[in-house]
């Protein structure tokens, strides 16, 4: 059914363009811009992500090198760098956030039944930040220090399936532990948080949700002992307490008990410590699951390295979200692939077939199938050991 399509259409294929012009009407997109609508924009920035482009120049030379094949693969506009610019610009990049939403959602529910390296029933969420350097002069909206400029992409990320579920783009000055503020607890849900997110009010505001969170502690914790279990020293477990906060405004701020958990990590000769709301799981199962928080950090290894999204097309606000948004929704979109295709296959490695081979006219399955013998046998531990989904 996929005689005389490229590689490119088929995967846009699997896209609603139906829900994409709902994101546009919902900020009147392309009431003011038609000399490239959104849809085009969002395909060019799409077939960016997927083939590595470098500049809006690169972008255009691609294009206009395969003009006769662009309206199979779904362009209705001539894709220059002027227009494509102006579109970054003007174009409301939360037409692209909206739209990348959409996409998660459809994700999600296709991933419910992946490991998540830990037996537990309920859903568990990995939320982290990185840190992306930019050019003051050239990104003032973004000030991090007296001669730096810099954004923090936050994340919630869906520990069953590696699918990103809150994304939050801002300057590199916003403190990670506010970013709590701008998330809905999901009542029964665990959350797997670094030493950065300790704020006794905040997490005081996922109790009262009947959220759980797992973070680990800082040295300086001011707290008084209740009450300690045993625990099998054997396992890496030094202590498991039930304690009180007792600094100046965590005792006021997070007025009711906490769990403590101490386990030693021989592998690297360290001590992890962790406070927790939790008190029904064992305390190894609760070390367990501040492991899972190293997911959200490949992620963003993996986005980074495979991805654009570290040097941008354009200078302003909008232009930089878009471009991210529009990341996301690809890297979503190769996992809905992924399922949809039933294909045992990491995502690294169906990128790269995909980005060399956008304009054959050949069904995905048989292209997959002629290039796994080529490409290397066994994917970088490092980078790829998240995604094999």
């Amino acid at each position: 059914m996929n005689a005389g399509q490229t590689v490119f259409a088929q995967l846009i294929a699997h896209l609603s363009h139906i829900e994409f012009q709902k994101c546009v009407a919902r900020y009147d997109g392309d009431d003011h811009h038609r000399s490239l609508s959104c849809w085009d924009q969002y395909l060019a920035m799409a077939f960016a992500q997927f083939t590595y482009r470098e500049s809006l120049r690169d972008i255009e030379a691609c294009l206009r090198s395969m003009s006769g094949k662009l309206y199979h693969m779904g362009f209705r506009s001539r894709i220059a760098r002027s227009t494509l610019a102006d579109a970054n610009e003007t174009h409301d990049w939360r037409i692209f956030a909206d739209f990348a939403q959409h996409l998660i959602g459809v994700a999600r529910p296709l991933h419910a039944e992946d490991t998540m390296g830990v037996d537990l029933a309920h859903s568990l969420y990995a939320l982290d930040s990185t840190t992306i350097d930019l050019c003051l002069s050239l990104f003032p909206w973004a000030p991090w220090t007296h001669s730096k400029a810099a954004i923090k992409l936050h994340t919630l990320l869906d520990v069953r399936g590696s699918i990103p579920t809150f994304i939050e783009i801002t300057p590199a000055r916003v403190s990670d532990n506010s970013i709590l503020d701008r998330i809905t607890p999901e009542s029964g849900a665990f959350y797997i948080m670094d030493r950065g997110y300790i704020h006794a009010a905040r997490l005081y505001r996922l109790t009262l949700a009947a959220a759980f969170f797992v973070v680990r502690t800082r040295k300086n914790l001011q707290f008084r002992r209740r009450y300690s279990r045993p625990v099998d020293k054997s396992t890496g477990l030094r202590s498991d307490q039930t304690i009180v906060l007792t600094g100046v405004d965590s005792a006021q701020d997070y007025p009711l008990p906490a769990r403590r958990v101490r386990y030693f990590d021989e592998e690297h000769h360290r001590s992890l410590v962790f406070l927790t709301n939790n008190f029904a799981l064992p305390a190894l199962t609760i070390s367990q699951l501040y492991k899972a928080r190293w997911r959200v950090e490949l992620f963003f290894r993996w986005i980074k390295q495979h991805l654009r999204i570290k040097s941008f097309y354009g200078t302003s606000e909008n232009a930089v979200k878009t471009q991210v948004w529009t990341a996301v929704s690809v890297y979503v979109l190769v996992a809905i692939l992924k399922k949809h295709l039933s294909l045992d296959l990491s995502l690294y490695k169906l990128l790269q077939i995909l980005s060399v081979t956008l304009f054959e006219k050949t069904p995905i399955l048989q292209v997959i199938s002629n290039a796994q013998a080529q490409l290397p046998g066994d994917d970088s531990p490092n980078q790829l050991s998240l995604f094999t989904l």
